[in-house]
C-alpha cells in the first residue's frame, strides 16, 4: 500500500508543477545587458596608465566587470605594489555604488551617512581614483587607478575618453 500512496503523491506533484508552469507568464523575457569586451577593458587600462606616465606618475589600473570581477589589471614600471589592490578596490567601489569614488568619499563627511558602515565591506574603499563605466545610464563596470598624488581621476578619465565611442 505505501507504494501506491507514494505513486499518487508523485503524480499529484507532477500535476501541481505542470499547473504552476502554466500559471507563469508565457511571455517572460530574458534579462539583457551589455558587457565590457576584453579589448575595450585593455584600452581603458592602457590609456589610464599612459595618461599618468605622461605626468611622470607610475600607476596601476584595474578594470572590473558589472559583477566586480577583474577583467584587466596593469601595473606600470615602477608602480608601488600596493597600487594594484587600491586600483582594484576603487574600480569595484565605483561600479558597486554607481558613482565616482571621489563622490562616494565625500559621503564620509556626514557623520550620519551609511557610507561609514559600507566602507567596512570587503573591497570597498573611499579614495578618489575610481569611475563607473557606463553605457548610457547602465553601469557595466568600473575602472580604478592608484599611484599618483591626486591625479588618479584625471588618468582614469583619459582612459575612459579613449573608448568613449565604444561605450554607446
Amino acid at each position: 500500500m505505501p507504494v501506491v500512496r507514494v505513486g499518487r503523491l508523485v503524480g499529484f506533484s507532477v500535476i501541481a508543477c505542470g499547473l504552476a508552469a502554466l500559471a507563469a507568464p508565457s511571455q517572460a523575457a530574458l534579462i539583457m545587458h551589455k558587457d565590457i569586451p576584453l579589448s575595450v577593458a585593455v584600452k581603458i587600462a592602457q590609456e589610464t596608465v599612459a595618461a599618468c606616465a605622461a605626468k611622470t606618475y607610475a600607476v596601476s589600473a584595474v578594470v572590473v566587470d558589472r559583477d566586480g570581477l577583474t577583467i584587466v589589471e596593469m601595473r606600470a614600471d615602477g608602480a608601488a605594489p600596493h597600487t594594484m589592490e587600491n586600483a582594484r578596490r576603487k574600480a569595484y567601489t565605483a561600479m558597486t555604488f554607481r558613482q565616482p569614488t571621489a563622490e562616494y568619499a565625500k559621503k564620509l563627511e556626514d557623520p550620519k551617512s551609511v557610507a561609514h558602515q559600507q566602507v567596512t565591506l570587503p573591497n570597498v574603499i573611499a579614495i578618489p581614483g575610481g569611475q563607473p563605466i557606463k553605457v548610457g545610464d547602465e553601469v557595466v563596470g568600473g575602472v580604478g587607478a592608484s599611484g599618483s598624488p591626486g591625479v588618479d581621476d584625471d588618468c582614469v578619465n583619459a582612459g575612459l575618453a579613449a573608448v568613449k565611442d565604444q561605450l554607446q
